[in-house]
């Protein structure tokens, strides 16, 4: 089942805090979402903690994990 969970997130660009939905389905993936303030692409990664909590980062487009 589908459940999108809404987080606060800060732009890796300019900063600002932003709220976004995340798609629980998608942990282990990456994607690109645009920031709703600069409009700059922010690229996304989920994963699990061990308890089993979501995981959320966020890194600009020429940042490397």
């Amino acid at each position: 089942m589908t459940c999108l969970i809404e987080k606060a997130i800060y732009c890796p660009y300019c900063g600002e805090s932003i709220t976004v939905l995340i798609n629980n389905e998608e942990i282990g993936q990456e994607y690109i979402e645009d920031c709703q303030v600069c409009c700059k692409p922010i690229i996304f990664g989920l994963s699990e903690s061990t308890d089993e909590d979501l995981l959320i980062s966020v890194r600009d487009e020429n940042q490397t994990f």
